[in-house]
């Protein structure tokens, strides 16, 4: 796969897929927009990633470069037409860009959580294998509110109703993270918003005790994470497929 990703803070990255692209010979790009790094040709990728960041999607007066990222991501998405896979921040832009709501949540969603697949996420290949109830990382204070003409939510849980969707043929969203690594809580932490947020959830010492739980539960994440990324593999490689045929 040659894959793009859109970053929004230097350590909100592709984590452990990283790794995983490595193993499999993918090609990935990194481009970093909060640095001001220029969105390159979209016609040379095959998969569009987008990370997470400590902004929201309305907050374009203080980060203008969301409007063109924005943009990108509905060019990608509706034009285009290739395989998306958006990881909180990213799955509420995905959200966004087609016409979507995002909004804060009462009380953000912080820690190790389950999330439920609902009927169609059990039937959709991006989540074969996996099962109906999993455990999560999650650090958001933002949600979709009202998802875009045509999505089907594929997870859910009681914090937030959106936890995955998919929009159109293979464009999906995830509120949770499924890339973290052992240092993600540490330098997640040492991000302003996040450490404020966390403290508020978890308390004065809740940093702590989240790194010591995802320690014990980062191989089961990190299985969890081979397994949805050889799925979105499996995914790319038939929309290849689709678009040489086509050609």
């Amino acid at each position: 796969m040659r894959i793009l990703v859109f970053q929004h803070v230097l350590v909100e990255h592709p984590g452990v897929f990283r790794d995983l692209w490595r193993e499999k010979g993918d090609e990935w790009r990194a481009v970093e927009l909060d640095a001001g790094e220029a969105i390159p040709d979209l016609h040379d990728f095959d998969l569009l990633v987008v990370m997470g960041g400590p902004m929201d999607v309305w907050q374009e007066d203080i980060y203008p470069w969301l409007t063109p990222e924005k943009a990108s991501i509905r060019h990608w998405v509706r034009n285009l037409g290739r395989p998306f896979l958006g990881i909180c921040l990213g799955h509420q832009l995905l959200a966004a860009s087609l016409g979507g709501s995002v909004g804060l949540m009462a009380r953000p969603e912080i820690g190790l959580g389950d999330v439920e697949l609902t009927e169609a996420g059990r039937h959709d290949p991006l989540f074969t294998g996996i099962t109906k109830r999993t455990q999560t990382f999650q650090w958001h204070g933002a949600e979709i509110s009202k998802l875009p003409d045509g999505a089907e939510i594929l997870a859910a849980n009681s914090a937030c109703p959106v936890q995955a969707f998919r929009w159109g043929r293979h464009a999906y969203g995830l509120q949770y993270h499924v890339e973290i690594t052992i240092s993600t809580v540490g330098e997640w932490n040492a991000i302003p918003e996040y450490g404020a947020g966390l403290e508020r959830v978890l308390g004065p010492h809740g940093a702590a005790r989240l790194d010591e739980a995802v320690s014990r539960e980062l191989l089961h994440l990190q299985a969890g994470a081979r397994r949805l990324n050889d799925n979105m593999a499996r995914i790319v490689a038939a929309a290849q497929r689709m678009r040489l045929g086509a050609a």
